[in-house]
């Protein structure tokens, strides 16, 4: 997926407990960034979700570790839906160096949306695909084969 893909960026303050004593971030932190990216992305995107009866659960989740991140690096969470289904969605997020602009790791998950009350999955609601998809400027549906 190319820079200019990416619509939603969340600069990220590194603290002191994410380095490790090697002097850069330890690979486990990087799951909090990207919690942090998708977060706040679902915040500002989807604002009509009751996130008291709904929410959005990980069934799936890898990343590629492409660069270290030192303690002096200045880093962003790019987060972009990019393929819609019925009950779940693909979520690509990458961190990078603000400042050069390289990818440090790319994070790819499946989320499914999730009856918080009934404690099962249901349909993704019709506003947050619209939402989604005005936000990212194209249709992301996944296309019936």
């Amino acid at each position: 997926m190319e820079e200019n893909v990416f619509h939603h960026v969340l600069p990220i303050q590194l603290r002191f407990n994410d380095v490790d004593k090697f002097g850069h971030v330890n690979n486990t932190v990087y799951f909090s960034f990207y919690d942090l990216g998708k977060t706040e992305y679902f915040a500002s995107v989807c604002r009509r979700v009751d996130w008291n009866r709904t929410g959005i659960v990980v069934v799936h989740i890898e990343a590629d570790f492409i660069e270290q991140i030192f303690a002096s690096d200045h880093i962003a969470v790019r987060t972009a839906v990019c393929e819609i289904g019925t009950k779940s969605f693909q979520l690509l997020q990458q961190v990078i160096d603000t400042k050069s602009g390289r990818v440090k790791c790319v994070c790819r998950s499946v989320m499914v949306t999730f009856d918080l009350e009934r404690h099962e999955t249901i349909p993704l609601p019709e506003e947050w695909v619209a939402d989604i998809c005005e936000y990212e400027g194209r249709d992301l549906r996944k296309k019936k084969r």
